[in-house]
């Protein structure tokens, strides 16, 4: 924990940009895909729905098990996403 200040990430971080993640999407096939993981998404642009797919980001998975192999923090539970809100 002295080596982190006790913090930890708060998320499992981007493996693609923005910009990468908004190419060659359908902003409907996005919608369906999320809503079918029961994930409910608001956003005030189609650009907004586009940067957030699931294939932008890291396993968390992944990440968890690495933050808890380091002593960084212990995982406790797990969360599921249920909405998405961008403004």
């Amino acid at each position: 924990a002295e080596e982190t200040f006790a913090s930890s990430c708060h998320g499992a971080g981007r493996v693609m940009s923005r910009t990468a993640a908004k190419k060659g999407r359908d902003i409907n096939q996005v919608r369906k895909q999320l809503a079918e993981r029961g994930v409910l998404v608001k956003a005030a642009s189609k650009d907004g729905v586009l940067e957030e797919i699931p294939e932008a980001y890291k396993d968390v998975n992944d990440v968890a098990r690495v933050v808890e192999a380091a002593g960084i923090a212990r995982r406790v539970a797990r969360l599921r996403p249920i909405g998405v809100v961008k403004g």
